[in-house]
């Protein structure tokens, strides 16, 4: 048997090993690079030197080790029963993060956060989700550090998976359907299309709304942000060692699924911390959906992160801040932009792009489920259909890294309706 892996003592920032600086963050007014005074009114102090770093390793505090000990290490997987299905030479290991409290790998960086602004004496949080993975992850993080948090859920999931906003309020987070009548923002959505399915971009505006209306308040964000991906890259730094203890020189290819980014980039940057360095040849995938593809068919540009204005404006590959995606089931991916970082990096070309059909995406996942046992969550179930098409054409050895970054127990209602053939 290998050696268990640890938990990692630090986070790692691939902003510090780029060989190209990543473009700064821009003020709407001014166009200047933000500063830790612009960003001050919205984040912990901890977490805005984070976003601004240029640090390779940044030290994970001990209560956040604590936290993540009640789960961490998560699993990576070896899914020889997806290899005999699919007919391939490949080995396929599969980084599994369904088993945190959440069932997702949001809880990475939920707790980072929370724990910060816990350090600053916040008592009240404000965030936006999407499947309702990152409000009910930051529900159990605010419990856990004790900070009340509202969360504005895009309507579409609200509607479609109340046992995601049960669960954050289970936990004591309240949850709202956005967009909402509760902001301006959310009201001017309403007035001009109140049959909108929302997006991410119109939750954002009103959490950021009531939190820059509240000095008692902060803003806490799932994805997108530099210190959202370096708390998720704990994900890739276990599966790089645990692909070592499992005898493995690298990995040849690690697919993930890509909405914001932060899934992917925390699978895959430590991964290509080795290829930096000239210690890898490893190629990484992102796999986003048909109906938000943001990297295979946006534009790498400026863009607010909502839709209002209200954020930084990041350079990013985006479809444009007031893009509104179709109601899919993945809704974690339903976002008109990618993370600056993870943006940077396909620019660079180490990451690249593909766009996978919804029911492409629930095919392999229900083909996984048969063959693994385990029944994704439909963001990560993008991936698993991107890695198998490779993998049907892999005929000599190689390694494949999937990102499984959740489990679908939740969203059975859009398996049925595939089964059913329901989906469109």
């Amino acid at each position: 048997m290998p050696e268990p892996v640890s938990i990692p003592t630090h986070w790692y920032n691939i902003a510090g090993d780029l060989p190209d600086a990543p473009p700064p963050h821009l003020h709407p007014g001014t166009r200047e690079p933000v500063t830790v005074a612009d960003l001050e009114p919205l984040f912990a102090a901890g977490l805005i030197e984070q976003e601004l770093s240029t640090e390779t390793d940044i030290a994970i505090p001990e209560p956040v080790r604590e936290a993540y000990a009640t789960y961490r290490t998560t699993p990576l997987l070896r899914a020889r029963s997806f290899e005999r299905a699919l007919g391939t030479a490949a080995r396929i290991y599969v980084k599994y993060e369904g088993v945190s409290p959440v069932g997702s790998h949001k809880t990475n960086s939920a707790l980072a956060q929370a724990y910060y602004n816990s350090v600053d004496g916040v008592k009240k949080l404000t965030t936006e989700t999407g499947a309702g993975q990152w409000g009910s992850a930051l529900s159990f993080a605010c419990a856990k550090f004790g900070i009340d948090l509202e969360v504005w859920q895009v309507r579409a999931s609200f509607e479609s998976k109340p046992y995601r906003r049960h669960l954050i309020e289970v936990y004591g987070g309240t949850v709202h359907s956005s967009p909402s009548d509760l902001t301006a923002s959310g009201r001017k959505v309403l007035d001009e299309q109140p049959d909108t399915p929302g997006s991410l971009g119109i939750a954002v505006s009103e959490a950021v709304e009531v939190a820059a209306g509240d000095p008692a308040a902060r803003y806490a964000l799932g994805s997108v942000l530099n210190h959202v991906v370096l708390h998720q890259t704990v994900i890739g730094l276990e599966a790089v060692e645990q692909l070592r203890a499992a005898g493995e020189e690298q990995a040849d290819v690690v697919f993930g699924c890509a909405g914001g980014g932060s899934n992917l980039a925390g699978l895959s940057f430590p991964f290509l911390r080795d290829v930096l360095h000239g210690r890898a040849t490893t190629r990484v995938v992102a796999a986003e959906p048909a109906a938000c593809p943001s990297i295979t068919r946006g534009e790498y540009r400026y863009d607010h992160g909502d839709i209002v204005g209200l954020t930084p404006l990041l350079k990013m590959h985006t479809l444009g801040q007031d893009f509104i995606p179709d109601p899919i089931h993945a809704g974690g991916l339903r976002y008109h932009g990618m993370a600056p970082l993870l943006s940077h990096t396909v620019e660079l070309g180490y990451v690249q792009g593909t766009a996978v059909a919804q029911t492409d995406a629930f095919a392999a996942a229900v083909e996984f489920a048969r063959s693994e046992g385990i029944v994704p969550a439909p963001e990560s179930a993008h991936a698993i259909a991107a890695a198998a098409e490779y993998a049907r054409t892999v005929t000599e050895p190689e390694v494949i890294v999937i990102g499984l970054s959740g489990h679908g127990q939740l969203d059975l209602p859009a398996y049925a309706a595939y089964l059913h053939g329901e989906l469109g």
